[in-house]
C-alpha cells in the first residue's frame, strides 16, 4: 500500500514541475531531488508491501518515510497556493509566512530528515526479508481454502436453493461443454457450496478432480498437479507448459469429466488451463473466485456466472447457533442480533463470531462490549476475529496499486453509508486518484476503476439502475471496519466523531461524522479534504486558515444559509459540494476558484450565478437544480438556474443542468460551443426557441444525456428539426406537448432510456411505433404521453426492453402484449390509468417479468390480482406484486 502512496506523490510532483510555478533554480533543483527520493521510496515500498508480516522496526521506518512524503506534498501545495494567490488575487494580502527562502529551508529540512532516517536504518541494522524467505502471504492464501473442504455437510446452512441451482446446471445436457464461475467475496461460502455439489455428482462422470489454484500456484504447477492426480502418480514429471496441455488434452479426450478449480486469482492461469480441457462429452468445469473480472473477461457462450448470495438473517442465525447458543434474555438477544446483522449474511463472519462467543459470557453487558469493540477486534492481526481480517484482506492485497487508494476512499463514509456512483468518481478525480490516459476522459477511467473494484467484490452496489450500473455503492460492514484499520495505518483518512476530539497534525483527509464541526478552528494540519456525511451538520459559516489548502470540500446537507465566508481563499479547490443546503446566492468571488472542476448546488435555492463563474475554465460539472417533491405530477417539478451570458467560455463542461432557457435565445446559442458536453438539461423552453435548440443539439456530438422541458404545460416542444442527432445519446427526457413523435429519435441506436411526459400524442402518432425499433432500448416511460385507447406490443419490437412504465394515460383502456413479445421485460409499472380495464392481455407469456408495481388503480383492476382473484393465475410467475395508494402512502403486498 505504501507503494501506492509513493506512486501518487510521484505523479503529483511531476504535475507540479510541469507547470510554470516560477520557482527559483535552487528550489526547482530541491524538488527534483525530492522526486528522486520518492522514486527510491516507491521501490522500497513495493518490496515491503509484498511482506504481509512486517517487523516493528520496519513498520516504524516505513512510517517515517511516509511522513516525509507528506511533507513533500506540503511544500508543493504551499508553493502552488502562493503562486495562484499572487497571480489571481494581487489585491489580496495572504500574509504568508512562507516565502522562497522558507520553502528552500523546508526542502533542506526534508533532505536532512531523509538522511537521518537512512542513518537510523543502518544503525539499527533494519533488514527486509526476501520474497523467498517470506511465506506468510502464500500461507494465508492457502489457509483460507482449507476449512470449507472439511466442513461436514450438516454444518453448512442456507445454501439449499443455490445447491439445487448449481446441481441442475451440472446435470443439464443442453450444451456439450460448460464452465461456471462461482463468484463472491472472501468468506461467502463459494468453496463449501461447490464442494457439496462436487461430492453429490462426481460419480456421474468418467473422471473428476478437485484443484486448488491459490495465488501461489502458477499454470504449469497446476496442470502438473492435475495430470498426476488423474494418473494417480505421486512424482511430478518435469514437462513444459505446452507438453502438459497436450498430454492432458489427449488424456481427457473421449471422457466426460468434472473439474473444479478452487480459489482462482489470475486470469492467466485459466487462459492456460482451458486449452487442456476438450470441449465435448458434456463435461463440466466449475471455478470459484473472488475475481468477478476474470469471469467477465470470458465471453464464450459456454461460460456462465453464479454470484453467491448472502445468507438471509434467519439462516445466518441458524448458522450462528451451530457454533454458539443464541441468548434468550431480551437485552442480550438484542445485542446478539445487532452483532449478527453486522455480518450481513457473510458465513465466515457468522461462524467466527459464533466461535468467539461460544466460551464467553452472553450477558447483555458482554455482548454490548463485543459489539462496540468489533472495530478493534477486526483491526487486530492476532485477535479472535483475525481469520476474518486475513480472509478479507487477501482481496485488498491483490489489488493493483492504483486501486488501493480508491478503495480506501470508502473509509471517508460511515459504515452502511451508500455513496452515489457519480459522486464517488468525482471525488476520486478531485483527489488525483484517477490516472489520466491519452484519448480518454477521466470520468470514463473512474468508471472502470469502480467497475473493477466491484467485480473484485470489494465494493458492493446498494442500488442499481435499469442498465445494471450501480446508482449507489458501499462497503460490507465487516470490510468497512477492516478498511478503517488500513486507512489508519496509511494515515489516509481521519474520522472525526467527537466534537471535543483532537485532530492529528498528520491529517490529510478529514471525514466529519458528527452533527457539529467548526470550520473556523485552527488545526495543527492543512487537510486537503473535508467531507461531511452528517445531514443538518451545524457549522460556522466561515472557513479558517487551516483549510486554505483544501482540494475537496463536501458539505452536503450542512445547516448553512450562505456560502461559507473565506471560500474564495481556497485557491487549490477542485471539488465543491453544497447540495441540500439553504443557500440562495453564489458570491461573485467564486470566480477566484480557478481550479474548480465540480460545483454541486443540487437541492439549493440558487436560481442564478454571477458572470465571474465563466472564469472557472477547468469546470467540468455544473449542477444546479431544485426538485419540488411535493408536486411531482406538475411540469415545473424542477427549478433550474439562469446561466451567465458567456457560458461558452467553459469549454471543458461535461454536465450542465438545469439551464433555464426562458425567452433568451442568446443563452441557447451560447451552448453551441460546449463541445465536450455529455449531459444537458434545459427547462422553460419557449416554443419559438425549439428550432434554435435543435441546431445547437446537432453540434453537441458528445451528448450522452439530453433533457428538454417546455416553458408551460400547454406549450408545444418544437423539436422536430434535428436531422443529425448526436449518435452517442443514451438517455432522452422530453417534457411537454408534442404535435407528433420526432422522427430523428429512430436514429438513436444507442438509446437505452426514454421518458415522454405530458406529450399527449394522438392515436395517429402512437409513440411505440418508432420506439419499438430502437435496438438497445432498456427502459421506456410513458407519462401522460399518449391519448389513444389501446397500445399493442408486437413480436419483434422492444427486443431488449427491461423496464416499462405507464402513468396518467387517461384514455388508455387496454394494453395487448403479443405472444413472445417483450422477451426481456423484468419490471412493469402502471400508475393512475383510471380507464385501464385490467392487466395487459398476454402478460402470462412475459416469462421474464419479475416485478409488477401498481399505483392508484381502481378496485376493478386490482381485485382480480389478489390471491383468490379471477386473474391471479395470469401473474403467478411474477415474484413481486404490490399496489400503492399515492395519497396516503399505503403499500399492499400482492405477491
Amino acid at each position: 500500500m505504501t507503494e501506492a502512496a509513493a506512486e501518487f506523490f510521484l505523479r503529483k510532483t511531476d504535475n507540479w514541475l510541469s507547470r510554470e510555478l516560477n520557482l527559483p533554480d535552487n528550489i526547482t533543483a530541491g524538488i527534483k531531488s525530492l522526486k528522486d527520493e520518492l522514486g527510491i521510496m516507491r521501490a522500497v515500498f513495493k518490496d515491503i508491501d509484498n511482506q504481509r508480516e512486517q517487523h516493528n522496526q520496519i513498520r516504524e521506518w516505513i512510517q517515517q518515510l511516509r511522513n516525509v512524503s507528506y511533507e513533500i506534498e506540503d511544500v508543493l501545495d504551499i508553493r502552488a497556493y502562493q503562486k495562484y494567490a499572487h497571480e489571481n488575487t494581487p489585491w489580496y494580502h495572504i500574509g504568508s509566512r512562507i516565502g522562497n527562502h522558507s520553502i528552500a529551508a523546508l526542502i533542506d529540512g526534508i533532505e536532512a530528515n531523509l538522511e537521518n532516517i537512512k542513518r537510523r536504518k543502518d544503525a539499527y541494522d533494519i533488514r527486509f526479508p526476501s520474497h523467498r524467505a517470506s511465506t506468510s502471504t502464500a500461507t494465508d492464501y492457502d489457509r483460507e481454502g482449507i476449512a470449507p473442504l472439511y466442513t461436514p455437510e450438516v454444518e453448512i446452512v442456507g445454501v439449499e436453493e443455490q445447491r439445487k441451482e448449481l446441481a441442475s446446471w451440472v446435470l443439464d445436457l443442453e450444451r456439450a461443454y460448460k464452465v461456471m464461475f462461482v463468484v463472491g467475496m472472501g468468506g461467502s461460502g463459494k468453496t463449501a457450496l461447490v464442494k457439496l455439489v462436487y461430492d453429490q455428482l462426481k460419480t456421474d462422470f468418467d473422471c473428476h478432480i478437485w484443484l486448488t489454484a491459490s495465488k501461489s500456484v502458477n499454470s504449469q504447477e497446476l496442470l502438473s498437479i492435475m495430470l498426476n492426480k488423474l494418473r494417480n502418480e505421486t512424482a511430478n514429471s518435469p514437462q513444459t507448459l505446452r507438453d502438459l496441455v497436450s498430454v492432458l488434452n489427449n488424456y481427457l479426450r473421449d471422457k466426460r469429466y468434472l473439474v473444479i478449480i478452487d480459489d482462482l486469482w489470475t486470469g492467466e492461469v485459466w487462459d492456460d488451463v482451458k486449452y487442456a480441457l476438450p470441449k465435448d462429452k458434456c463435461s463440466r468445469v466449475i471455478i470459484t473466485t473472488r475475481r468477478g473480472d476474470i469471469a467477465s473477461s470470458c465471453r464464450e457462450n459456454s461460460v456462465d456466472v453464479h454470484k453467491i448470495k448472502a445468507l438471509p438473517f434467519e439462516k445466518a442465525r441458524k448458522l450462528f447457533e451451530r457454533r454458539s447458543l443464541f441468548p434468550s434474555a431480551p437485552g442480550a438477544r438484542l445485542w446478539a442480533e445487532q452483532i449478527l446483522k453486522r455480518c450481513e449474511g457473510l458465513p465466515l463472519g457468522v461462524i467466527e463470531i459464533g466461535k468467539a462467543l461460544s466460551n464467553r459470557d452472553k450477558s447483555e453487558s458482554e455482548l454490548k462490549k463485543l459489539h462496540d469493540s468489533l472495530q478493534a477486534e477486526l483491526a487486530s492481526g492476532s485477535g479472535q476475529l483475525s481469520s476474518i481480517r486475513r480472509a478479507l484482506l487477501l482481496s485488498y492485497d491483490d489489488l493493483p496499486e492504483h486501486l488501493k487508494f480508491c478503495f480506501l476512499y470508502m473509509t471517508m463514509f460511515p459504515d452502511h453509508y451508500s455513496v452515489k456512483r457519480r459522486t464517488l468518481i468525482r471525488l476520486w478525480i478531485a483527489e488525483g486518484l484517477v490516472e489520466k490516459e491519452n484519448g480518454k476522459e477521466v470520468e470514463d477511467i473512474g468508471e472502470k476503476y469502480l467497475e473493477e473494484l466491484m467485480e473484485r467484490n470489494l465494493i458492493q452496489a446498494s442500488e442499481s439502475d435499469f442498465d445494471g450500473r450501480p446508482q449507489t455503492c458501499r462497503l460490507h460492514s465487516l470490510m468497512h471496519k477492516i478498511a478503517l484499520s488500513k486507512s489508519a495505518d496509511e494515515n489516509f483518512c481521519t474520522v472525526w466523531k467527537d466534537p471535543k476530539g483532537d485532530i492529528s497534525k498528520k491529517t490529510r483527509r478529514l471525514s466529519v461524522q458528527s452533527t457539529e464541526f467548526d470550520m473556523r478552528i485552527e488545526m495543527p494540519c492543512y487537510p486537503r479534504t473535508l467531507f461531511t456525511s452528517s445531514f443538518c451538520l451545524k457549522t460556522a459559516p466561515r472557513i479558517g486558515s487551516s483549510l486554505k489548502l483544501l482540494k475537496t470540500l463536501h458539505l452536503d446537507g450542512a445547516s448553512v444559509d450562505t456560502f461559507p465566508r473565506g471560500i474564495e481563499k481556497l485557491l487549490l479547490l477542485k471539488y465543491l459540494c453544497l447540495s441540500n443546503t439553504r443557500i440562495k446566492m453564489v458570491p461573485v468571488s467564486i470566480g477566484r476558484l480557478q481550479h474548480l472542476e465540480t460545483l454541486n448546488l443540487k437541492q439549493t435555492f440558487v436560481t442564478s450565478v454571477p458572470d465571474t463563474l465563466t472564469s472557472l475554465t477547468e469546470l467540468r460539472h455544473l449542477l444546479i437544480c431544485r426538485y419540488n417533491y411535493d408536486h411531482l405530477q406538475l411540469l415545473d417539478e424542477v427549478n433550474g438556474f439562469k446561466v451567465p451570458s458567456e457560458i461558452s467560455k467553459l469549454t471543458h463542461l461535461q454536465k450542465l443542468s438545469f439551464v433555464r432557457a426562458d425567452s433568451d435565445d442568446r443563452v441557447i446559442q451560447e451552448l453551441r460551443n460546449l463541445k465536450e458536453l455529455r449531459k444537458l438539461a434545459v427547462i422553460d423552453l419557449p416554443s419559438n426557441s425549439g428550432p434554435i435548440l435543435c441546431q445547437v443539439i446537432q453540434s453537441l456530438r458528445n451528448l450522452h444525456s439530453l433533457s428538454m422541458t417546455s416553458l408551460k404545460r400547454e406549450e408545444t416542444l418544437k423539436i422536430q428539426e434535428i436531422n443529425n442527432p448526436p449518435q452517442l445519446l443514451q438517455r432522452l427526457y422530453l417534457k411537454g406537448h408534442l404535435e407528433k413523435m420526432p422522427s430523428w429519435i429512430s436514429k438513436l441506436h444507442d438509446l437505452v432510456r426514454i421518458r415522454l411526459k405530458q406529450s399527449r400524442l394522438r392515436q395517429d402518432n402512437n409513440p411505440i411505433t418508432i420506439l419499438g425499433e430502437l435496438p438497445n432500448l432498456l427502459e421506456l416511460q410513458l407519462l401522460d404521453a399518449y391519448t389513444g385507447a389501446q397500445l399493442d406490443f408486437e413480436v419483434g419490437t422492444f427486443l431488449k426492453l427491461k423496464v416499462l412504465e405507464f402513468d396518467q394515460m387517461k384514455e388508455l383502456t387496454v394494453i395487448i402484449i403479443d405472444e413472445e413479445a417483450l422477451p426481456c421485460l423484468e419490471k412493469l409499472v402502471i400508475s393512475r390509468c383510471q380507464r385501464l380495464r385490467h392487466i395487459p392481455v398476454g402478460i402470462e407469456n412475459v416469462t421474464q417479468l419479475k416485478e409488477l408495481h401498481l399505483s392508484d388503480l381502481p378496485p376493478h383492476f386490482v381485485d382480480p390480482l389478489r390471491r383468490n382473484g379471477s386473474m391471479r393465475q395470469l401473474v403467478q410467475h411474477i415474484q413481486k406484486i404490490d399496489s400503492r395508494n399515492l395519497h396516503n402512502g399505503a403499500l399492499e403486498d400482492l405477491s
